[in-house]
């Protein structure tokens, strides 16, 4: 079937007519369940006042179930007008064992031959086109609820399809996903991140198709596409359990609202609906009801570039660490066994022991303790009840409801968070007055404890959990959202792209959190050119990462006479950028105030200045820092004051990093004085 590409130019025309027809018929059926609707909300309307409670929540749940299936065919309509657009990328034939061969057409959704009952295109995600990622020519299996198939591949294609219209098609072949890859890669970037279900590769595909692993932990070095496979894994996991998880059930925890805005394309593209999303800081506030004002990972990460004090980062050190939670959990054994210290309690003329009070503390301990003063405080006038022979009166209850808490050393979080410094015997390392703000290193300690002592805060409405940027979370952070969200996860970063190695996490210290994880290495980059791979290996070394093989213009390092040179010289880059017919240039630098400073020295208007308040990101020139770039990729990245006056520290290793690897295919950085020592060896 479909032999040759004239055949397929024929076939393709076929199928946009079958979607065409489909495309009217549901334009219909909007039209149709519109107008019942409306006459339902009229007829409701207009006989309200003869209807009995009954028939109102009747008419109610009418009108709630025709606009879920109006709503229904609006979404399949819009599928089917992408589908006109691009209808498949793929196909195999494939031959069941014992059977004949027969195409399978790959496409971003399915669609349905309604009158033959025929699938005509497979979405990406049925079973079935796995095979299409998994395997070349010969042997293959798919899975199936009822056991794999087994059979053979006898031929397989890749198309490019654009507005309709047949321009790419690669016949069998070992690279065939190469070569496709290749021109893919060597587009220009945009505003938003792009779906990848064309040019899945297969160690990708295992990934996004696992739907044992209850916590999968994902370190991808740069460009490695790791964000990109943990949304198109939500997309899986949200097609492969469509009747018991929907996309308002999952939660993505993302770095800042830029690449929450960058990112929010992908879902929609590949049909599902917005999947809500939450920043770490936004979360630490939710979980202290923003009753403790605190310095924000922004801001402390600011602090390291700033004024690097030792002892401050000697305290982040300290807190970041897996012995740091240990240290915590013995510290909430120790007020558990040695806090309580009330004497007995004499209630009229009834004296209750301390040991019967005691005896109901311990009774309770898979209670919160802190939850466990009213319990115990109803247990103790049941106790005086019984002893007396009469009830309580009110003053007798009250007495004994604020008794019992009195017993204990401590009501408030706060107090056993600075108790717990007192009695590691270490109180200089919290860093705290009365009414101040937390520095960042304590924020989710605190919660740890607020969760541990009080209890509560669980958000079992979240059924998936998706945290980027794993390395910049600390065990406790891990700890916390352990406890908060009981549910499965995807975890994914890289440990070199941390932007404060004093305070970060490797997949390694995230499974001593999460025993039950699964550890996936990616070890292929995808986003730049072997020369822009090459300079950032000598900023940070990593034997592992194996690089696609595209080539393009060797890094520029530009030497200028003064800073003033050095500035003036950004305008003329950025007038060059505009004439080179690429669509995205980030200048990315290792401060705020830097950026600040090149915007100023930029013609007005030339770009858009990220900071930590900004919320979308916008194609063209974009300044900013390597902390908010992170997870972004630009067609070209200048990187100014790239001299060894501004990068010297780990902490500016590592921001020169980031900042490098966001650059696909050029990749340019100025300098006055003397280069920095990360790049001088080279």
């Amino acid at each position: 079937m479909n032999a040759t590409e004239q055949a397929e130019r024929a076939y393709l025309e076929e199928i946009k007519e079958k979607l065409a027809l489909a495309i009217r018929r549901g334009d219909d059926a909007v039209r149709q369940h519109a107008g019942e609707l409306r006459q339902q909300k009229e007829y409701l309307h207009e006989h309200q006042s003869g209807l009995d409670d009954a028939d109102m929540v009747a008419a109610d749940q009418s009108i709630n179930r025709m606009a879920f299936t109006g709503e229904a065919a609006v979404a399949r309509k819009r599928r089917l007008l992408k589908l006109s657009q691009s209808p498949y990328f793929g196909r195999i034939d494939f031959a069941p064992a014992g059977r004949a061969s027969a195409p399978v057409y790959i496409g971003m959704y399915s669609f349905l031959d309604e009158q033959q009952r025929q699938g005509l295109i497979y979405d990406w995600r049925a079973p079935i086109a796995s095979m299409f990622y998994d395997y070349e020519l010969g042997e293959a299996s798919y899975d199936t609820p009822a056991g794999p198939i087994q059979g053979t591949i006898d031929l397989k294609r890749q198309y490019k399809i654009r507005d309709g219209q047949l321009e790419l098609m690669i016949e069998n072949g070992v690279n065939i996903h190469d070569d496709v890859l290749q021109r893919e890669l060597a587009k220009s970037s945009d505003d938003k991140m792009r779906n990848i279900v064309a040019t899945i590769q297969r160690d990708q595909n295992a990934v996004i198709r696992n739907e044992t692993a209850p916590v999968m932990v994902i370190q991808g070095v740069a460009g490695s596409g790791k964000t990109s496979i943990a949304l198109h894994r939500i997309a899986f996991l949200l097609y492969r359990f469509r009747d018991t998880i929907a996309a308002k059930d999952v939660l993505i925890l993302s770095p800042n609202k830029v690449f929450a805005d960058y990112i929010s394309n992908v879902l929609p593209e590949l049909g599902e609906t917005h999947v809500p999303e939450l920043g770490m800081d936004e979360l630490a506030a939710d979980l202290l009801d923003n009753r403790y004002p605190f310095q924000t990972f922004f801001e402390q990460v600011s602090a390291l570039l700033t004024q690097p004090d030792p002892a401050f980062v000697a305290r982040m050190q300290f807190k970041s660490s897996v012995d740091f939670l240990g240290k915590l959990n013995q510290y909430l054994l120790h007020v558990e066994n040695h806090y309580f210290s009330g004497t007995e309690l004499r209630v009229g003329r009834t004296v209750v022991p301390l040991a019967v009070i005691v005896a109901r503390f311990k009774a309770y301990h898979r209670v919160p303790l802190l939850q466990r003063f009213p319990l115990v405080a109803q247990d103790v006038r049941t106790y005086v009840r019984e002893a007396a022979g009469r009830k309580l009166t009110g003053q007798e209850k009250s007495t004994i409801g604020e008794a019992v808490p009195r017993m204990f050393r401590f009501q408030q979080v706060l107090d056993f968070y600075r108790d717990f410094y007192t009695w590691l015997g270490q109180p200089e390392l919290l860093r705290h007055s009365p009414g101040g703000r937390l520095e960042y290193a304590d924020v989710f300690p605190l919660i740890y404890l607020r969760l541990r002592l009080e209890g509560g805060l669980t958000q079992p409405h979240v059924r998936h959990l998706l945290v980027d940027e794993m390395q910049d979370y600390t065990p406790v952070h891990y700890a916390v959202l352990a406890r908060v969200f009981a549910c499965r996860k995807t975890i994914l970063g890289d440990i070199n792209q941390t932007v404060n190695p004093y305070s970060a996490s490797s997949a390694e210290t995230i499974e001593r959190v999460f025993p039950q994880a699964e550890i996936v290495q990616l070890h292929r980059s995808y986003r730049s050119t072997l020369e822009i791979t090459a300079l950032a290996q000598r900023i940070v070394p990593n034997p592992d990462l194996i690089a696609l093989e595209r080539h393009g213009p060797v890094p520029a390092l530009v030497h200028y006479a003064d800073p003033a040179e050095e500035l003036a010289a950004l305008g003329a880059l950025v007038a060059a950028f505009g004439a080179s017919g690429q669509r995205t240039l980030g200048i990315i630098c290792k401060t705020q105030r830097q950026a600040e400073q090149v915007q100023q020295a930029l013609p007005a208007g030339a770009g858009q200045l990220l900071t930590a308040a900004s919320a979308t990101f916008r194609e063209g020139v974009v300044i900013t820092t390597a902390h908010l770039a992170k997870g972004l990729e630009f067609d070209e990245v200048i990187v100014p004051f790239a001299s060894a006056r501004t990068y010297h520290t780990e902490v500016d290793r590592r921001m020169l990093y980031v900042a490098c690897t966001r650059a696909m295919h050029r990749l340019t950085l100025t300098y006055t004085g003397a280069l920095t020592a990360f790049l001088a060896a080279g």
